[in-house]
């Protein structure tokens, strides 16, 4: 039977500041802070596959928001697939089959609180399918431009390192550049959501601990593969790449 729960009113931002009630932000309207709160709240499970959300009139009296500004929220989160709304029945949170999971803003509700570990696998999974598989196609078409961008990305990344803002975004544009040299328009589509899961996860694995290692040797000799035009070579260094990065975000969530 659907249950009607209450929302808490913690939450944070996608770079993971706190979200004070009433508050826009910069570059974030009010509807777009509700749907970041009831999206955390899906991904956690505060809300299950089934649930009703408070209706609209007790939730924009619990946040003091206006009832508007709730409806474009819960339409933001109807367009990701994880929720419909009925006359009558109410706004019901979808079966998790049914939320598009590569949403950028949905991996980063998802890793905002504590991610399930199956579901960090299956994202390394499609990782390990399409990044190989790209650095390869990568080897064979990047021009100069490619791996000016990828070399510029790199060395961003040794300056800055992992741990900041600034080496995480070249680490994001460094996958980037390669999906984008692979000149394939199906694999494109995949960018984001790729960009995405490599900042949130490297992110997440640094939340209470250093990196174990230094990754930025393993993205090195993809460059490296890749600038020398050796596909083969660039499929194996990526497929240790994500392999051992699965390896480092898997030892962070251990207790």
């Amino acid at each position: 039977m659907a249950k009607d729960k209450p929302l808490s009113n913690d939450s944070e931002a996608d770079d993971g500041r706190p979200v004070p009630k009433q508050t826009r932000g910069p570059g974030r309207r009010l509807h777009g802070a509700i749907a970041h709160k009831l999206g955390m709240a899906i991904l956690s499970g505060q809300y299950a596959p089934g649930d009703t959300l408070s209706g609209e009139v007790a939730f924009a009296e619990e946040l003091e928001v206006s009832r508007s500004a709730y409806r474009e929220a819960v339409q933001v989160l109807t367009a990701k697939g994880l929720v419909e709304s009925r006359p009558k029945a109410g706004t019901r949170v979808m079966p998790r089959n049914r939320w598009n999971l590569l949403d950028p803003d949905v991996l980063a509700w998802a890793f905002a609180g504590e991610p399930d570990l199956q579901f960090v696998r299956d994202l390394f999974e499609l990782r390990a399918i399409v990044e190989p598989a790209a650095a390869r196609l990568a080897a064979q078409r990047r021009d100069r431009e490619d791996l000016r961008i990828m070399k510029e990305a790199l060395m961003a990344m040794r300056r800055h390192t992992l741990a900041t803002d600034i080496g995480r975004a070249a680490d994001r544009d460094f996958h980037s550049a390669i999906l984008n040299a692979t000149r394939n328009d199906a694999i494109l589509v995949l960018t984001a959501s790729i960009g995405a899961a490599v900042n949130w996860t490297t992110q997440f694995k640094q939340r209470s601990r250093a990196l174990p290692r230094n990754p930025i040797p393993d993205h090195a000799r993809v460059y490296e593969a890749i600038a020398a035009g050796d596909p083969q070579a660039a499929a194996d260094a990526m497929g240790v790449l994500v392999e051992l990065a699965l390896e480092d975000t898997a030892s962070a969530m251990q207790p």
